[in-house]
């Protein structure tokens, strides 16, 4: 009893552990959709901001100041995205397409061109990560509890405040609202740098607390995953937080099950057991993409009419 007790906790932990760039992933897509701007560069971004986080880490030694460079790179890359799709109307898919190569290709070159390892950055020591504050069996580092946080903030924001049902209305009537005088793209803007904010977070994440540097390609899909996460939870905050937990779930138990042999089957195959979370995007997006609405404006250029 005691040692099923035991694995039940230590796999909870787990599920925290991998879901938590998901979830603030997502948090900050959220932001991004209901203003009305499609954001399938969170990948891209993600991924700048794990390389930015743990270059930064390896070269000054402090943890916070690589938070503080991954948030840069993120945000450098919302305005980007902003740029082209709220300032010049510019398709909002192929921009988040273009700034998710742009990333991959990127890190790689100036991790190569910096650190001389093939695409990764030199392994970080304790002090330039975010290591365990409570239960080190656990990861339980700062992002994971900001990541908890971050839910019911993105929902009170969202739904209780005045910036979030300006939000939510820019998302679905840009036109009533610029009829009222409130800026549209002031609106989308700000939503897409709080996009920056938590992806910026999700990416260090990756790089300086879950593992102890950067490479190549790390973040894995993981922003599409959020993508769908936010698809799932019908753009609202606390289902979407569930998606990410059932994503951490699967990752989880695909650790546990490597090298395991289950009577009658055997080992189950290391392939078959990377491709579940996968497999659950596909599963999930055609079981209920139909199902959710999005909001009404999303995706579609604002143009002031004069």
């Amino acid at each position: 009893m005691e040692e099923a007790l035991i694995l039940v906790a230590l796999t909870l932990a787990a599920t925290l552990r991998m879901a938590t760039p998901l979830i603030l992933c997502a948090m900050g897509g959220l932001f991004s959709e209901r203003s009305g701007i499609i954001d399938v560069g969170l990948e891209g971004k993600m991924l700048m901001a794990a390389f930015f986080a743990a270059a930064t880490a390896s070269v000054t030694g402090s943890a916070w100041l690589g938070m503080l460079a991954a948030i840069a790179a993120a945000e450098t890359l919302a305005l980007l995205h902003g740029f082209a799709c709220i300032t010049h109307r510019g398709n909002q898919v192929v921009s988040g397409v273009a700034i998710n190569i742009l990333a991959a290709g990127l890190a790689v070159v100036l991790s190569t061109a910096w650190f001389q390892q093939g695409g990764q950055t030199p392994s970080l020591g304790a002090s330039a990560r975010l290591m365990p504050l409570f239960w080190p069996s656990a990861g339980d580092n700062i992002l994971v509890y900001v990541a908890l946080l971050s839910v019911p903030l993105t929902w009170w924001i969202v739904g209780r405040t005045r910036f979030g049902l300006r939000l939510r209305a820019v998302g679905e009537m840009p036109l009533a609202v610029d009829a009222a005088g409130i800026s549209v793209a002031g609106l989308r803007y700000r939503a897409v740098m709080l996009c920056g904010l938590f992806t910026g977070l999700a990416g260090a994440y990756l790089s300086i607390a879950q593992n102890a540097g950067f490479s190549r390609d790390m973040t894995a899909g993981q922003g599409f995953i959020a993508l769908a996460a936010i698809i799932f939870g019908k753009w609202r905050a606390f289902p979407a937080f569930g998606a990410c937990l059932i994503f951490g779930l699967l990752d989880a138990i695909a650790i546990r099950l490597q090298g395991v042999r289950i009577p009658g089957v055997g080992e189950v195959p290391v392939q078959l057991i990377q491709a579940l979370p996968y497999l659950l995007t596909m599963f999930l997006l055609a079981g209920f993409i139909g199902r959710a609405v999005a909001p009404k404006a999303v995706g579609i250029p604002y143009e002031k009419e004069h």
